[in-house]
């Protein structure tokens, strides 16, 4: 599977890929706010995913992530639970990341240690040099998160990590 710009037709799998999210996340899917974020990030090039499909059948959206390259910032990034566990999401921050200034920090808020469910989240952006940098309040699901940074380059994440 590989990583690539994601495009307008790419819009629905999205949609799908939050509503499934959406627990962990808070509501996006019928969020007016968010689909006109996401269809700005895929106007601007600014969302990757992967997305494949087995012989004829239709492809899938198996994981995405949004960037600012003006904030220096991960914005959004979701692998959908049946492609957990494939380096999908390794391939697409370290994609992401690529895309990002190296000279200045990279941010993302993601989900504090005290979340169970976000600690594959949480050793993915360490295995990437990120580090906790300060608390990040309530995401909209009610859940802690923090905001982590990656200085200096980071590392390169690899499979020893």
């Amino acid at each position: 599977m590989k990583t690539r710009v994601a495009t307008v037709e790419d819009f629905p799998g999205w949609i799908d890929l939050a509503r499934e999210v959406e627990p962990l996340f808070g509501p996006m899917a019928d969020v007016p706010s968010f689909r006109e974020a996401l269809r700005q990030a895929l106007a601007h090039g600014d969302a990757l995913c992967i997305r494949a499909g087995a012989g004829g059948e239709e492809p899938v959206l198996h994981g995405g992530i949004v960037i600012s390259r003006e904030a220096n910032e991960i914005l959004w990034l979701a692998v959908a639970s049946g492609s957990r566990g494939l380096g999908i999401g390794k391939a697409l921050l370290g994609e992401a990341i690529g895309r990002l200034d190296a000279a200045r920090p990279v941010t993302v808020t993601t989900f504090a240690g005290s979340v169970d469910a976000g600690i594959p989240a949480r050793a993915l952006y360490r295995s990437f040099g990120f580090e906790d940098s300060l608390p990040g309040g309530m995401n909209p699901a009610g859940l802690p998160t923090v905001v982590m940074v990656r200085t200096d380059g980071g590392r390169q994440g690899g499979p020893h990590d």
